[in-house]
């Protein structure tokens, strides 16, 4: 099992930028790839983007593609996602979670070890 932790969301206004983290404990060797979903209220969880464990390959949602980056830090066992150019629609619980798998990095399904989320809220 993977616990995962995040940090770092808040309430911030349409344009500005704001960094979440998740860091990763226990079984992280087994991690193929993180990723960032987002659920917003009375919406289904929707992926945001992934990055392969090893190698940082990166994967983004069109929605987020240009404006949200994803990042890691393998020392530290954790995953960053930096998010410029915010909007009001980007407002939701982001989730980190982690998978073993290497195809459908995008599907929720895919992953095991989920983060408790961090609230962001974009005002506009």
């Amino acid at each position: 099992q993977v616990r995962l932790v995040e940090s770092g969301g808040g309430l911030v206004q349409a344009g500005d930028s704001l960094r979440i983290s998740c860091v990763a404990s226990g079984r992280t060797f087994s991690i193929y790839h993180m990723g960032w979903f987002r659920q917003a209220p009375g919406k289904e969880r929707e992926f945001v983007t992934a990055i392969m464990w090893t190698d940082g390959s990166t994967n983004y949602a069109d929605s987020v593609k240009g404006r949200f980056t994803i990042s890691k830090d393998n020392a530290k066992n954790t995953v960053y996602l930096q998010m410029n150019s915010l909007k009001p629609e980007d407002t939701a619980v982001y989730y980190c979670a982690a998978t073993p798998y290497a195809a459908q990095w995008w599907s929720a399904a895919r992953y095991f070890d989920w983060g408790q989320g961090t609230q962001v809220t974009v005002s506009s």
